[in-house]
C-alpha cells in the first residue's frame, strides 16, 4: 500500500472514531502532499511524500522551540503531539551507530577531504536517510568529520 493511501484510510478512520486532534494533524498532512502535488503538477511517490512529512516534523520542531522561548507550553505540547501523528508514518529512525557508518561509507566513496566537498558527501546520504534521520544532525556531523 502506498504511504498517501494509507495516510488516506487513516483519515476516514480517524473520521469514524471521532479521533479529532488526529483527524486535524492527518488532513494537514494530506493538504500539504496535495499542494505540493498542485505546485508541481506531478503525483507524489513515497520518497517524496516522505520528504514532504520531513519538511513538516522540521517545522513543527522549529515551532516547539519559538513557543518554548515565549514561554506558551501548551502550544508547544500541541505541536509535540503534532509532531508524533505526523512520525508514525515515517520509517524508524537510524541508530547512531548506523548513521556513522552511513556516513564513513559516503566521505569515502565520493572522495570528501574538506569541508568544501560537504554537498557531495550530503547528495549521497540524502536518499539513504531522507525520514530517517534529522538532516540538520546529520550535517553536523559530516562538517565535524571534514573539520569544519
Amino acid at each position: 500500500m502506498l504511504l498517501r493511501d494509507r495516510i488516506t484510510q487513516d483519515m476516514k478512520d480517524a473520521r469514524r472514531a471521532g479521533d479529532k486532534p488526529r483527524l486535524s494533524v492527518v488532513r494537514l498532512i494530506l493538504a500539504a502532499i496535495k499542494q505540493r502535488e498542485v505546485d508541481e503538477r506531478i503525483t507524489l511517490d513515497d520518497a517524496q511524500v516522505l520528504a514532504v512529512l520531513d519538511k513538516m516534523v522540521k517545522q513543527r520542531r522549529e515551532s516547539v522551540a519559538q513557543y518554548q522561548q515565549g514561554n506558551r507550553q501548551d502550544l508547544a505540547d500541541q505541536e509535540s503531539a503534532e509532531i508524533r501523528v505526523i512520525q508514525a508514518y515515517m520509517p524508524a529512525q537510524l541508530p547512531e551507530a548506523e548513521l556513522d557508518a552511513l556516513i564513513a561509507a559516503a566521505i569515502k566513496t565520493s572522495g570528501a577531504s574538506s569541508i568544501r566537498d560537504m554537498g557531495k558527501v550530503m547528495g549521497l546520504l540524502k536518499a539513504k536517510v531522507q525520514g530517517r534521520a534529522d538532516m540538520g544532525a546529520v550535517s553536523a556531523r559530516i562538517k565535524a568529520r571534514l573539520g569544519g
